[in-house]
């Protein structure tokens, strides 16, 4: 689910600041990196505390989605999907509302990529209740949008559907048909943009703390993953 990516540190605190690819960054002082990352919105669109774009603003931020397809390596077989941006006091709302759409009972995926470690892991639980799981992810709303080692995915193997909320709290649907998916967006006031720009799509950074490893681990026991089931690739359930 995730990309490979550097840790950086600062001294002065448990955060910890991930930059997606060598480049500006390099370049910027302890301060200016603070600046930068202190910075919540651009115009009317909102971000939360997980991630924030280069420093050079390549890519800005701003509400709205286009398809895509996403091609597996191993089969060459490609499958549809939806790539959305959404602002910040609408993400969890529109993130919950596209896991209606996918049943009554769901597996859920969760992506880790705390403590530096640069290849995201994915720990896996089938078989739960759509409306428990919704329950406990509000639960965790602050770690789900503001940690930006934190991914979720929610998946239906039987419709062959998935709905991820990724560490770059961008909202991705994996399926066919999207149609659900598109005007769930749109009744949201999220709309297609077929030149739209998404931040992973440049270099960016991602924020996280001891807080949300803590947070993190809870929400894993809460969910029984205490037996850390690993995925290797999430897309085989897409």
């Amino acid at each position: 689910m995730g990309f490979l990516k550097r840790i950086l540190r600062n001294g002065t605190s448990d955060e910890a600041v991930r930059v997606a690819s060598n480049g500006s960054f390099e370049t910027l002082t302890d301060d200016e990196l603070q600046t930068h990352m202190g910075i919540r919105s651009y115009g009317m669109f909102e971000l939360t505390d997980a991630v924030r774009p280069s420093y050079d603003l390549q890519v800005v931020p701003k509400q709205g989605f286009r398809y895509d397809q996403y091609v597996d390596e191993k089969t060459g077989l490609s499958t549809p999907v939806i790539l959305a941006s959404a602002t910040r006091y609408r993400i969890m709302d529109l993130f919950l509302e596209l896991v209606d759409q996918l049943g009554p009972v769901v597996d859920v995926v969760l992506e880790t990529s705390h403590q530096g470690n640069p290849h995201p892991e994915d720990l896996y639980r089938e078989h739960i209740d759509a409306p428990v799981l919704k329950s406990m992810l509000w639960e965790f709303e602050d770690l789900l949008l503001n940690d930006g080692c934190t991914g979720i995915a929610v998946i239906n193997p039987s419709k062959r559907q998935e709905i991820q909320l990724d560490e770059h709290k961008l909202l991705i649907a994996y399926g066919d048909p999207l149609d659900c998916f598109s005007q769930t967006l749109i009744q949201g006031d999220v709309y297609p943009d077929d030149d739209m720009q998404f931040i992973t799509e440049a270099e960016h950074v991602h924020s996280s703390s001891e807080r949300f490893t803590s947070q993190f681990e809870t929400l894993k026991h809460r969910l029984g993953m205490d037996g850390e089931m690993f995925l290797d690739d999430h897309e085989e359930f897409a």
